[in-house]
C-alpha cells in the first residue's frame, strides 16, 4: 500500500494515476462483458477459416457462392437461425412419431 500523499500535487498525481488504472480496468471488463461482440468476432474467424478451406477444395465459382451465402447469413442471422431451429423441431417431431408407431 502506498503512503498518503504529503502535498496537494502528489495527491493530484496519485488521483490521475488511479483514474487511468481504473479506466483501463473498466475498458478490459467491458470488452469481456460484451458477449455479442466476442461471439461475432469468433464467428467471423470461423467463417473465414471455413471459407479458406472450401476455396481450396472446390472450384472458384462455388467458393464465391459460399462467400456470398456467408455474407447473407452475417447480415440476417435471426431468420437463418429461426429456419434452422424450425427444421430441427420438425425432424424431432418426425422421429418421435416414427418411434412411437
Amino acid at each position: 500500500m502506498t503512503d498518503f500523499p504529503k502535498n496537494a500535487e502528489e495527491a493530484r498525481a496519485d488521483r490521475d494515476v488511479t483514474r487511468e488504472e481504473l479506466t483501463e480496468t473498466l475498458d478490459a471488463l467491458g470488452k469481456k462483458m460484451d458477449v455479442k461482440a466476442r461471439v461475432n468476432d469468433n464467428l467471423d474467424a470461423k467463417v473465414d477459416q471455413a471459407s479458406a478451406k472450401i476455396s481450396d477444395k472446390v472450384s472458384e465459382p462455388a467458393a464465391e457462392k459460399f462467400r456470398q451465402g456467408t455474407e447473407i447469413v452475417r447480415a440476417n442471422p435471426v431468420p437463418i437461425f429461426a429456419g434452422v431451429l424450425a427444421l430441427l423441431v420438425a425432424i424431432r417431431l418426425i422421429l418421435r412419431k416414427r418411434s412411437s408407431s
